[in-house]
C-alpha cells in the first residue's frame, strides 16, 4: 500500500477492569496462554502501522516492557507511558508522546480481535475525512429510559451504531481537540457532559464530523467475565 503519512497506534492498557471481579487487570488476563493485550499489539505489529505507543497503568511500565514488549518482540512499541485518572487522560498522555504528523489509531487493549482489514478500512476513511470510528449497526431494538427506568423513546434502530475501537484521527486534529478538552474540562463537568470516547472529544470540542466505519461483531471489548468466556470461544474456534 502507498502511505502518505506516518501511522501511529495508541494502545490503551491502563484500565482497572473493576467489572471483571478479578485481582488481575483485564488486559493481563490469559487468553489461550497469552495476555489479552498481546492480541491487539500483535495485530498492530504485523500491520502497516509504523509505531505503537503503549499506555499502561502508573507503575506498570517496567512490567509491560519486560513481560509484554520484550517477551513477544513487539519492536514497533517505541514508547510506554503511564495513563491518567480517566480514559481521556490516558489518551491525552498517549497523544502527547507522538512526534510529528500523520494519523493516530486509538485502540482499547481489551479488544483482542481487531484485524488488519478493520485497520485498512479505517485508514481509507481517515485519509478522506480526518476522523473516523469503527463500529457496527446494532442488532437489537434500543429503548431510551427515563429516570425511573420506564421506556421513554424507541429510536430508529437503523440509525444506531455500537461504537468500537480503533478510533482514528489526523494527529493534529486529535491533539487540538484534546487541548480544548482540558481547557474546558471543568465547564463540561458543570454541564454534566461526560466524555466516553475519542470521537466525542472531536465532535464536542471542534464540531468536526466523524465518519462511521464498519468493524466486526467479533471486535468485542473484554469487560466482564462473560466477555472473557466469549473471547475464549472465539479464539478457540477462529
Amino acid at each position: 500500500m502507498n502511505k502518505e503519512k506516518k501511522t501511529v497506534a495508541v494502545v490503551l492498557a491502563a484500565g482497572q477492569g473493576k467489572r471483571m471481579h478479578s485481582n488481575v487487570q483485564k488486559q493481563y488476563l490469559l487468553l489461550k496462554d497469552k495476555p489479552v493485550i498481546y492480541y491487539a499489539l500483535k495485530t498492530f505489529q504485523d500491520s502497516f502501522i509504523d509505531e505503537i505507543i503503549l499506555v499502561t497503568g502508573k507503575g506498570e511500565e517496567d512490567y509491560c516492557q519486560n513481560e509484554i514488549v520484550e517477551k513477544y518482540n513487539f519492536s514497533k512499541v517505541k514508547k510506554i507511558v503511564a495513563g491518567g485518572r480517566e480514559r481521556y487522560h490516558s489518551v491525552a498522555n498517549g497523544l502527547n508522546a507522538i512526534e510529528g504528523e500523520g494519523y493516530v489509531f486509538i485502540h482499547d487493549g481489551a479488544r483482542p480481535f481487531v484485524t488488519e482489514e478493520i485497520l485498512m478500512r479505517a485508514y481509507d476513511a481517515v485519509k478522506e475525512y480526518r476522523a473516523c470510528v469503527v463500529g457496527m449497526p446494532v442488532k437489537d431494538t434500543i429503548k431510551i429510559a427515563d429516570e425511573n427506568r420506564f421506556a421513554k423513546m424507541t429510536p430508529n434502530r437503523e440509525t444506531i451504531w455500537q461504537i468500537q475501537t480503533p478510533q482514528v484521527f489526523d494527529i493534529k486534529l486529535a491533539k487540538e481537540a484534546y487541548g480544548r478538552l482540558f481547557e474546558k474540562e471543568e465547564e463540561l463537568k458543570e454541564k454534566g457532559i461526560k466524555i466516553t470516547d475519542d470521537a466525542m472529544v472531536v465532535e464536542t470540542l471542534l464540531q468536526h464530523p466523524v465518519k462511521l466505519v464498519e468493524g466486526s461483531y467479533e471486535n468485542i471489548k473484554i469487560t466482564t467475565p462473560e466477555d472473557l468466556n466469549i473471547a475464549r470461544y472465539l479464539i478457540t474456534n477462529s
